[in-house]
């Protein structure tokens, strides 16, 4: 594998519930960058409209995903054995299944990014926060348009794989591990919200182990009604209650 068979790819939603389904996809591929607007099975909800700036009368008169080219290529290239790349790789996997589109692999740089950043140096890890903290120079990447949330992933992408490089020094071995990396849940190690911000978890799960499980209960109903399945802190907070720290 090399870095010739990677899809950097995005979507914008009609929203970020169980139902919610893509309105516009875009992706590049061997340096060929793919963008369209889609004419979505629901309305295009008033809150992701106001973050992606497209609106339902933008989506009226075009095509389904579901009839599109755009579908049946992705779909090809995937089939082929390419690697899907995504920022929170797992929200667009999932919007890709409801497609009927399967990413059986794929390399998620929210995942790369805290397994390099070992010591929590860094304070947000959202795409376009780290454009910026890491100075990435990007002409034409407009925040919340699909290709531009591409471009900025393709510049943080290399900038990671550069990281990992001088690390292993091999292109196949760091694309195997970082596969690796993002096919598994994060252990968090600090709490960046709620009354223990800022204190590691295995701190907090020796000294209030009632707040760990309040939590993981508040976090697994969240998930079964379909809410928020937040994969990372379920996995860490299960983990720190099944192995409590002496």
């Amino acid at each position: 594998m090399t870095k010739n068979n990677l899809i950097f790819l995005d979507t914008e939603t009609t929203g970020l519930g169980p139902d919610d389904r893509l309105c516009q996809l875009a992706y590049t591929f061997m340096g060929e960058e793919q963008e369209a607007l889609f004419k979505p099975p629901l309305p295009i909800s008033i809150d992701a409209m106001s973050v992606t700036h497209i609106t339902n009368r933008m989506v009226e008169d075009k095509e389904t995903f579901a009839e599109s080219r755009m579908k049946m290529d992705l779909m090809r290239l995937l089939a082929e054995g390419n690697v899907l790349v995504a920022h929170n790789a797992r929200f667009d996997v999932d919007m890709l299944r409801r497609e009927d589109i399967v990413a059986h692999q794929f390399i998620d740089t929210f995942k790369v990014i805290y397994f390099l950043d070992e010591t929590d140096a860094i304070p947000r890890y959202a795409l376009q926060y780290l454009r910026y903290y890491f100075d990435l120079n990007i002409d034409e990447a407009p925040a919340h348009s699909a290709l531009g949330d591409v471009r900025v992933l393709v510049a943080l992408f290399e900038y990671l794989f550069g990281m990992m490089m001088e690390r292993i020094g091999d292109e196949g071995q760091v694309l195997a591990q970082m596969i690796d990396i993002s096919s598994k849940p994060l252990l968090y190690r600090t709490f960046t919200f709620g009354k223990h911000m800022g204190k590691p978890v295995k701190v907090v799960a020796d000294e209030d182990p009632g707040y760990i499980n309040w939590l993981l209960n508040q976090k697994i109903m969240s998930r079964e009604n379909g809410e928020d399945d937040d994969e990372n802190w379920i996995y860490t907070l299960d983990f720190y209650t099944k192995n409590k720290v002496n």
